[in-house]
């Protein structure tokens, strides 16, 4: 990995593997799953050959083939699984719940191929994703959840599950809700005009304390912040709720109109504007960390925060509801933590725009296993150094990972 001084960087770019870095005997195979729900997946298995263990890599909305953790975690003994979700690259009507049965698809094939044990490794948004799955593996079928939050039936009391064995996560924020109702911008006043405002919460006016240069933010403006944002979320709930009660009462109908017709079959999408304004990424004295001015997708906020990438722009009711809102997605690592009781490793890296050292400790505090461990390694969200010279935070989360393994890994 190049020593350079890096910017911040949108989504997962700067998270492919080191070439360089790949074992010589590393050998490489692409697998197409079928969930229990019909869904068709893909997946990449890499492997030195004869490995019983088999660490697992996989973004709910992302695929990242050659994640640089592949060549990390081969040097540690395991073989690598890397997956995509059905909505890999377009999550416009990602799920969780049904992302819970592309994991299984991918811990079934991995079982089925013999491997002894399955270890997940949750990175970013992953691991959400991957907290989510060894909750509801952990319960009995009948216990599982039956519906996503929207209300679509969900086949996991019929998927197989497979316990995962041991957990790491790596730079994990809260959740896709909870990280999105960290930055929406609660000044919002209208849904429909993404120009709309309530200057007294807009967080990059200057007298509310933003300047470009390092913004300071009163403590009773974060406060009325923090609870707009909070009360925007649950806005948008009410909104997609009625959305999908509307269209499920206009398919009810024995005798519909032309319009009831078109009211049951329309698919609803909307715009969620102004997603990226949590005030820890201009305000460097809330939760302090080695981070820079800015977010994961820039430091200029009058162009991330109104552009039309970022996370969760543009939505179905049902993807807001179960991936979206903080309020009633259920793929939050802190719900699903107490039921974690597998040997855990937590990463944190101290210069990230994303993930935050109190979200990391409510995660930590969380966690149902006492055998548990935390490595802070100095590096951005995906362990780029901070500075020329110095050395990858990805290596140096190797080798946590790697020193977590020994004498926990089947070999």
């Amino acid at each position: 990995m190049q020593n350079q001084t890096v910017k911040p960087l949108a989504g997962l770019r700067g998270a492919q593997w080191n070439e360089a870095q790949l074992p010589a005997d590393m050998r490489a195979s692409v697998h197409s799953l079928t969930t229990v729900d019909g869904a068709n997946l893909n997946g990449f298995l890499y492997s030195r050959g004869g490995e019983k263990a088999v660490c697992c890599l996989m973004h709910p909305r992302e695929i990242l083939a050659s994640h640089y953790l592949v060549p990390e975690l081969l040097r540690a003994g395991a073989a690598v699984w890397v997956q995509g979700s059905r909505s890999a690259g377009n999550d416009l009507r990602l799920e969780h719940e049904l992302a819970v049965l592309d994991v299984d698809a991918g811990t079934s094939f991995l079982k089925n191929a013999g491997f002894e044990q399955i270890v997940l490794v949750g990175n970013s948004g992953g691991g959400g994703l991957y907290a989510y799955y060894a909750e509801q593996a952990s319960l009995d079928p009948e216990a599982r959840e039956k519906r996503t939050p929207g209300g679509r039936p969900v086949k996991l009391a019929q998927a197989p599950l497979a316990r995962p064995d041991l957990m790491i996560f790596v730079a994990p924020h809260p959740g896709q809700g909870i990280l999105l109702m960290n930055s929406v911008d609660p000044s919002v006043t209208d849904e429909r005009d993404p120009l709309s405002m309530d200057q007294s919460l807009f967080p990059f006016a200057s007298e509310n304390g933003f300047d470009p240069k390092g913004a300071t933010y009163a403590p009773d403006f974060v406060t009325r912040y923090r609870a707009a944002q909070r009360a925007r979320t649950a806005r948008i709930d009410v909104a997609a709720k009625d959305m999908i009660r509307s269209r499920m009462l206009a398919r009810k109908l024995s005798d519909p109109s032309m319009q009831e017709k078109l009211i049951a079959g329309w698919q609803q999408i909307f715009e969620v504007p102004r997603t990226d304004a949590d005030l820890r990424n201009w305000d460097l004295s809330l939760d302090p960390t080695d981070r820079k001015i800015g977010s994961l997708w820039g430091n200029d906020p009058f162009k991330t925060n109104m552009n039309g990438v970022g996370f969760g722009r543009v939505c179905t009711p049902e993807s807001w509801l179960s991936t979206w809102s903080g309020l009633t997605s259920r793929a939050s690592i802190v719900r699903c933590a107490p039921a974690i009781d597998q040997p855990t490793l937590v990463i944190r890296y101290t210069a990230d725009a994303c993930v935050f050292p109190a979200d990391l400790e409510e995660i930590w505090q969380a966690l149902g296993t006492s055998d548990k461990e935390i490595a802070v390694i100095r590096g951005t969200h995906h362990g780029q150094p901070l500075e020329p010279g110095e050395p990858s935070g990805q290596a140096l989360a190797g080798e946590a990972i790697r020193d977590f393994l020994a004498g926990r890994l089947t070999t």
